[in-house]
């Protein structure tokens, strides 16, 4: 179970596919903990069983156990969050914003790890799940923080490969049935 298997398990007609998930693991300029914080969320909130599969097991060799449970914990998280601020957003009545939301979100607050691993990781399961209330809060922590523009467009990078390599294996296995 790995990176490679993935690739291989990729229909020739997504040779871009392929070759963008090697890309933009291997150049992301994300290292170590960031990276593959990263490379999980989106394998989790790419909901791809084969994906998650493949990549959760390297990520965890790579990641430290607290690294690890935070970035399931965030990938947890943001599930939530994203449809409730994406909903929230999307409904033309203004008073919704000004209701409290009496959701708990505890692991943004402490997440046992560096607070702008878990502001990217979110970025990137927010780019996943479509909230653009939620991209735009977390990305602005991250500007404030010193984050480079470069270092967000690689998490949202990584995100729109690992979406793109689980819907299309999905789309795969379900034609082959």
């Amino acid at each position: 179970m790995s990176l490679a298997e993935l690739e291989s398990a990729l229909p020739d007609y997504a040779a871009d596919l392929r070759l963008n998930l090697r890309s933009v693991i291997d150049r992301s300029g994300l290292t170590g903990q960031r990276l593959w914080g990263t490379v999980l969320v989106c394998a989790i909130a790419s909901r791809s069983p084969h994906v998650l599969r493949e990549l959760a097991p390297e990520a965890r060799a790579r990641l430290s156990p607290e690294a690890y449970t935070a970035a399931r914990s965030t990938a947890a998280v943001m599930a939530m969050s994203n449809v409730f601020h994406r909903t929230r957003h999307l409904l033309s009545d203004p008073e919704y914003v000004r209701l409290r939301a009496g959701l708990r979100a505890n692991v943004l607050g402490d997440p046992g790890v560096e607070r702008t691993d878990v502001e990217l990781w979110s970025v990137a399961v927010s780019a996943i799940n479509g909230c653009g209330a939620c991209l735009d809060a977390h990305e602005r922590v991250l500007r404030g923080a010193g984050v480079d523009r470069e270092t967000v467009q690689a998490a949202f990078r990584i995100a729109a490969v690992v979406q793109a390599v689980g819907t299309t294996l999905d789309a795969e296995a379900i034609l082959a049935e």
